[in-house]
């Protein structure tokens, strides 16, 4: 698993090798653009006019939002992805943030109408997962929405079956989401949406 100096070194080639995966159709990047036209779709329906962009990347479907002139803060703990982020939303608030170490405290009196996060949080462990989406839902204002795309399937026979389907290029360090783990859960309302062989969108609200 890359760390934040991987992720400044791949930056500048982040998009292109997305792009690669998404147009052959292969694991981990097939239905990339589904994934953000799902959660850009959802947010703009939601009327959200405040965001939070979790492990935003160089801000492709950020800055789409920011484009609209929704209030976009984005967090990622790659200084040059936050550097492209920049240059796409200049007036945007970025923030320097490790989702390993929590949410990141620079927001903690923050709330917003939407949260999102794409191919960020299988940085955490299965175990990191909960309490830290747990407290992202504290941060949504009434009525708001989180939106999670990844590599996810609904099961967690379906996620094995995946990984093994993909053989060697499964990347084992990573943990994705198994829906049924957070739709069977009393302390959220969630629900899930495949995008592709390998992708999903995963919508979280309060209870």
């Amino acid at each position: 698993m890359l760390d934040h100096k991987g992720f400044d070194l791949w930056a500048d080639g982040y998009d292109k090798t997305v792009g690669l995966s998404e147009e052959s159709n292969t694991y981990p990047f097939a239905g990339y653009k589904n994934v953000l036209g799902t959660i850009y779709s959802g947010v703009r329906a939601a009327n959200a006019r405040r965001v939070l962009d979790i492990g935003c990347g160089t801000a492709v479907l950020t800055s789409r939002l920011y484009a609209d002139g929704l209030d976009v803060t984005a967090a990622d703990f790659s200084d040059r992805m936050l550097e492209i982020a920049r240059e796409k939303m200049p007036k945007a608030h970025l923030v320097r943030a490790d989702i390993s170490q929590g949410f990141p405290a620079v927001l903690a009196e923050e709330k917003f109408d939407a949260i999102l996060s794409t191919y960020a949080l299988h940085h955490l462990t299965d175990e990191q997962k909960a309490p830290f989406l747990l407290e992202c839902l504290k941060h949504l204002n009434p009525g708001g929405t989180m939106w999670i795309g990844d590599v996810m399937r609904a099961t967690r026979k379906e996620l094995d079956a995946l990984a093994e389907s993909c053989g060697e290029s499964w990347d084992a360090d990573e943990c994705y989401f198994a829906a049924e783990d957070w739709i069977n859960r009393k302390d959220m309302d969630a629900s899930f949406a495949p995008q592709s062989v390998c992708a999903g969108v995963l919508t979280l609200k309060n209870i």
